[in-house]
């Protein structure tokens, strides 16, 4: 048996379709925590995001003899969880505001690390809030490409779309969230 943690997304898909399935746990383990963000950052709301997570494993794993290895898994999966998150925006669910932390407080002791961890909390509070007011069809690939570091090749196999489309949506995503974030800024310059 190889050993499992150490499988390129592909090699492992491959293992549990042929091999063994009680080893999806290992790709569930991979991009739980990465697809919980992405969804919520779509959808705005913890508990949606997680359903919507669950759903997505669930019918990916149903799937998983129709994924191309020769693909990569990332985008597929990526994919499938894009797909939930819009139907379940498409059915009209309620949208609760919720503002995760991106970034866990730095364990520095000091009070220029604990001020430092509370400049990058409120930045990213900040930025999520601003994110969630622009049209999903920009917040996705804005999304993809600056919290899941994802390329415009990558958020093209993701969204299905053109890559000179995910040029131009990320232009105009950026520019809305800059809009967004000046004028919130005007509106509470202090902050708080």
């Amino acid at each position: 048996m190889p050993k499992i943690k150490e499988l390129r997304d592909e090699e492992l898909v491959e293992y549990v379709r042929s091999k063994d399935q009680e080893q999806y746990r290992e790709v569930v383990a991979r991009y739980q925590e990465k697809l919980l963000r992405y969804a919520e950052r779509i959808v705005n709301d913890r508990d949606a995001a997680q359903d919507t997570v669950q759903q997505a494993f669930i019918k990916a794993f149903a799937n998983l003899k129709g994924f191309d290895v020769s693909r990569k898994f990332s985008s597929w999966i990526y994919r499938i969880v894009h797909n939930e998150a819009i139907n379940l925006l498409k059915r009209g669910s309620k949208e609760v505001t919720v503002n995760p932390e991106l970034w866990q407080m730095v364990s520095d002791d000091s009070d220029e690390g604990f001020e430092k961890a509370l400049e990058d909390k409120e930045r990213d509070k900040l930025l999520n809030d601003c994110l969630k007011e622009i049209p999903v069809i920009y917040r996705a690939p804005v999304s993809l490409f600056f919290f899941d570091s994802k390329s415009y090749e990558e958020i093209s196999d993701i969204l299905r779309m053109p890559m000179g489309t995910v040029g131009t949506r990320m232009k105009r995503g950026k520019k809305l969230l800059k809009q967004v974030y000046l004028a919130k800024a005007r509106q509470n310059p202090f902050g708080g």
